[in-house]
């Protein structure tokens, strides 16, 4: 496509504002840093210019000379014009430096004085040109910055070229953009040739959906709905400049296209490809639209259609480049999707609605032949309605609720407004099919209009649960439509069991109280079986079991066996928030990992056949924390990394995933990566009120904190959790399984009083509620206490036993932690094997980070090993008064808190004296006074 110049991309050029170009961007930044050429290439529209813009924006302040030029289609035939851009400005500098012949002749090619061609003064022109880079680049580095290659004219080409291939050696850069349609290298071979050697060739590819919602957001279209920023994916086919010109005549349009309807083209866009449209037959032009029209053209449908000629006609198009060529392939497919779009908004209504009503007997699918009717129809029609809503119920079983909500909004414009079930009804349902779909937006839209105009109080209440669900965990932000949607329930039971219902998930999320969460979704129960919804009953059990779950409630076993009972509704069966959901979560804090993988498994399987976009997001994780917990670290990363990915393409999930993720990264991945995963957790947490999920995320980053070998972030992560879960009432240690890291850093950290605080509260519930694999965490914790205070023996025993009992319970990622424990405890003695058997588990796990920290203490010298008790006894003399009182206080066990308290100075103070004795006893840290007074005693 030809690509006028009035749309090339805007000179936004900061390396910030290269959307979905980081990785490349950051590879031809290194290129340039390291000397060499760059050779951006790619369709039109690509993002060619933006990338150049902002690699020459960065490297320009470097270079010494920067020259520019960029050429236009309509001035290529003129010879010498890139050239004149490039010297141009210089000419006067390097002129003198030239041998007479030569500067004769460029002087002649770049002012139009004179006869210079390339025919006739070749020779002394190429020598000139590279004669003027070299010359330049003696003063220092030169830049060349040439957009546009294949609109060089055929002589700045060709000089170009010469010089650049003889360049090698000088501080000469080229950096270039050219463009070319296909992946093949044919296409930009001979530019690549033109570049000086080594030249590093980028090509730009069409961006991901999430990368084009981000440069709608970017450039001010971020209201845009998800589903429609997916169409304009999908019609732009990844290009930034076809996306943002979409974005830009939506948001200039004030009627949004109708469902089932392609998206308006502008007519700058529709400009690119008209032009070739009318070099085709009126007949083929039509047979183009029906293509257009249909969801899956082949010439068999077209000739279905009535488009007798449908080869022939479809071979014109492909010879003007409107149809890809692909003799294997049945489908007809347009080379590019903004060629269907612009030729079916070009077409007249009346066009379009025969195409349709041909496609509506033509195709095979029901699904389309009901699509296509109602495409083809005008005003309410009782019959087109039924054939549309059995449509979108075929298409829900399929598993495609988005298109079931597509089909259910069609249905409902064509409903009359007397019909049964009613135009609300159907659009309620459409709304209903978009939050399966993971289309909030749409769905919270449909609803408000709902809410706009209808009086029947279950109408109403069905919309309320709307607006609430596609809230999702920002409920704080709909805390007003509460007590509308109680008024609108009025005192029908079945009504208010739906209202209920979600004030048991608001006292969760947004109050923290799981005390209340739990007692609202027990009365939602109650009223649901009143009112005989059963769908809602199951729902508030399956809540109230989770719920109950996490708190420790003894009731929870028998809780998750109301909400398993039959009959059951297939709608929940497979919900995320249904009993099955509720089980597997049971599962994995029993330690059943094998029951509950299995669990897990089945859930997302049925949820994937059912399309449902939150409830695979929700299992994706469920599943790579199963994985997590029995140690298969590789496995349990791509897991997350899926849902993570999903979640943000989705809009739903994003802080449970991002949390999530920054485990697995901890575990199996980048540190660095699950340090910012679980950061972002934490600040969308405490954005959307999430108490719940924020001692999640919390959690995480504590965890991350440890790997990063950052034990007093730990501490400061985690203290917050214990808090946090003390506040809302979670007593069940198996929840967030974060006691025994805390434990561990507050001992790294010189606080052993404290983490045996942590590990007696938790143990106390851990043994209460049966939870096996917390209690040998917990004691592996233990023994770093004990060594802590000098109890090496009794540290090793518990921590072989701690590590036996990890590896029963099939935890194999905390049998390796406790393996690497031991060995350093053990040491690096003659014939100790222990580092060997902690580097073997952690690989069979795939821990790459923990890997990483066997290496380190391998190579990390042993530290000195404390001066006899007597001599660092006698040492204390050399102490001052207060650094022995804080000396001696330490050797009784005393916290740095405890000891500020008795001594009435503050924490920081304690810490600055103890770093004082450290370093006058030359030893390194409170660990080795504790030693110390061990020696004492045992002398």
């Amino acid at each position: 496509m030809t690509v006028r110049r009035d749309f090339q991309e805007p000179a936004r050029c900061r390396p910030d504002l290269v959307i979905g170009r980081e990785e490349l961007f950051t590879g031809a930044r290194d290129q340039l840093a390291s000397g060499g050429s760059v050779l951006l290439h790619g369709p039109a529209g690509i993002g060619k210019s933006t990338v150049l813009r902002a690699l020459a924006e960065e490297y320009g302040a470097t270079a010494h000379t920067v020259l520019r030029c960029s050429a236009t289609e309509s001035e290529s035939h003129l010879p010498f014009l890139a050239l004149a851009d490039l010297l141009g400005l210089v000419l006067d500098d390097v002129s003198p430096r030239l041998p007479a012949a030569q500067r004769t002749a460029l002087e002649s090619a770049l002012t139009g004085r004179g006869e210079s061609s390339l025919q006739r003064d070749g020779l002394a022109l190429r020598l000139a040109v590279l004669s003027a880079l070299r010359a330049l680049a003696g003063r220092g580095g030169v830049l060349v910055v040439a957009d546009d290659l294949q609109w060089l004219d055929p002589a700045s080409a060709e000089l170009l070229g010469f010089a650049a291939r003889r360049l090698e050696g000088t501080p000469v850069q080229l950096l270039c953009a050219v463009r070319t349609e296909g992946t093949e290298s044919q296409e930009y071979d001979r530019h690549l040739r033109a570049c000086p050697p080594g030249t590093l060739a980028v090509r730009l590819g069409a961006l991901t959906r999430t990368q084009v919602a981000h440069l709608l957001d970017h450039r001010g279209h971020g209201g845009l709905p998800r589903s429609t920023v997916r169409e304009i994916h999908r019609t732009s086919g990844g290009n930034p400049l076809f996306a943002l010109e979409l974005g830009r005549a939506l948001a200039e349009n004030p009627t949004p296209p109708r469902p089932g309807e392609p998206l308006p083209v502008p007519t700058s866009l529709r400009a690119l490809v008209l032009s070739r449209l009318d070099m085709l037959s009126v007949e083929a032009r039509r047979t183009l639209l029906v293509a257009s029209a249909g969801a899956r053209p082949t010439p068999a449908l077209l000739h279905a259609a009535g488009r007798t000629n449908a080869e022939a006609e479809c071979a014109q198009a492909a010879e003007l480049g409107l149809l890809a060529t692909e003799p294997d392939a049945p489908a007809v497919r347009f080379a590019h999707p903004l060629i269907s779009a612009a030729l079916y908004a070009e077409a007249p209504a009346p066009e379009r609605r025969a195409a349709h009503a041909a496609l509506s007997t033509a195709a095979s699918d029901p699904i389309e032949r009901a699509r296509h009717l109602a495409l083809a129809s005008t005003g309410t029609d009782p019959e087109v309605a039924a054939r549309l809503a059995e449509a979108a119920a075929l298409a829900r079983d399929r598993g495609a609720p988005s298109v079931a909500a597509q089909l259910g909004l069609l249905a409902a414009r064509h409903t009359p407004a007397d019909g049964v079930p009613s135009p609300p009804e159907r659009r309620l349902q459409a709304a209903e099919d978009a939050i399966t779909a993971g289309e909030l937006d749409l769905a919270r839209d449909i609803a408000r209009e709902v809410l706009s105009r209808a009086t029947v109080p279950v109408d109403r209440v069905r919309a309320w649960m709307i607006v609430i669900d596609s809230a999702g965990h920002t409920m704080a932000e709909v805390d007003a439509v509460f007590p509308q949607a109680l008024a609108d329930a009025g005192d029908d039971p079945r009504l208010l069991a739906l209202v209920h219902y979600q004030l048991a998930w608001r006292a969760l999320i947004v109050a923290g109280d799981f005390t209340e969460a739990r007692q609202a979704a027990a009365h939602a129960a109650e009223l649901a079986a009143r009112g005989g919804d059963r769908r809602t009953e199951l729902l508030s059990l399956a809540f109230q079991a989770q719920t109950e779950t996490l708190m420790g409630h003894p009731e929870a076993p028998r809780t998750i066996k109301r909400a398993l009972k039959e009959p059951q509704d297939p709608r929940v069966a497979w919900h995320h928030n249904g009993a099955g959901s509720a089980r597997f979560r049971w599962l994995v804090m029993g330690d059943q990992l094998t029951e509950a993988r299995a669990a897990v498994t089945a859930l997302l399987r049925e949820v994937r056949r059912r399309g449902s976009v939150e409830s695979e997001v929700h299992f994706l994780r469920g599943l790579a924390e199963t994985e997590l917990r029995a140690g298969h670290c590789g496995r349990a990363l791509e897991l997350a990394r899926d849902s993570l990915l999903l979640a943000r393409d989705s809009g739903i999930g994003e802080t449970a995933s991002a949390m999530l993720t920054s485990l697995a990264e901890a575990s199996g991945g980048d540190v660095d990566r699950a340090l910012a995963l679980a950061r972002e957790a934490v600040q969308h947490a405490e954005e959307d009120g999430d108490q719940m999920y924020l001692s999640r995320a919390l959690g995480a980053l504590g965890y991350a904190q440890l790997v990063a070998g950052d034990p007093a972030g730990t501490v400061r992560s985690l203290r917050r959790v214990r808090r946090l879960e003390l506040g809302l009432g979670i007593t069940d240690p198996a929840r967030g399984r974060w006691q025994g890291d805390l434990a561990e850093a507050l001992v790294r950290i010189g606080e052993p009083a404290e983490a045996q605080d942590v590990i007696d509260a938790s143990r106390h519930h851990a043994l209460r509620l049966g939870r096996e694999s917390v209690l040998a965490v917990l004691d592996r914790s233990e023994a770093l206490v004990r060594a802590a205070q000098g109890d090496l023996e009794a540290a090793v025993a518990q921590l072989t036993s701690a590590q036996d009992r990890l590896g029963k319970l099939g935890y194999g990622l905390e049998e390796a932690r406790a393996a690497f424990a031991l060995a350093r405890l053990r040491g690096r003695r003659p014939g100790s094997s222990g580092y060997d058997e902690a580097t073997r588990m952690f690989r069979r796990c795939r821990a790459l980070p923990w890997l990483r920290q066997v290496d380190e203490a391998l190579t990390t010298p042993e530290p000195e090993p404390a001066p006899a008790a007597a001599d660092a006894l006698d040492a204390l003399g050399v102490l001052a008064a207060m650094e022995r009182q804080v000396a001696a206080l330490v050797m009784e066990g005393a916290t740095n808190r405890e000891i500020a308290a008795r001594l009435f100075i503050s924490v920081k103070t304690v810490e600055a004296t103890l770093t004082r004795v450290y370093r006058k006893l030359g030893i390194r840290s409170r660990v080795d006074i504790v030693r110390l007074a061990a020696g004492k005693r045992a002398r």
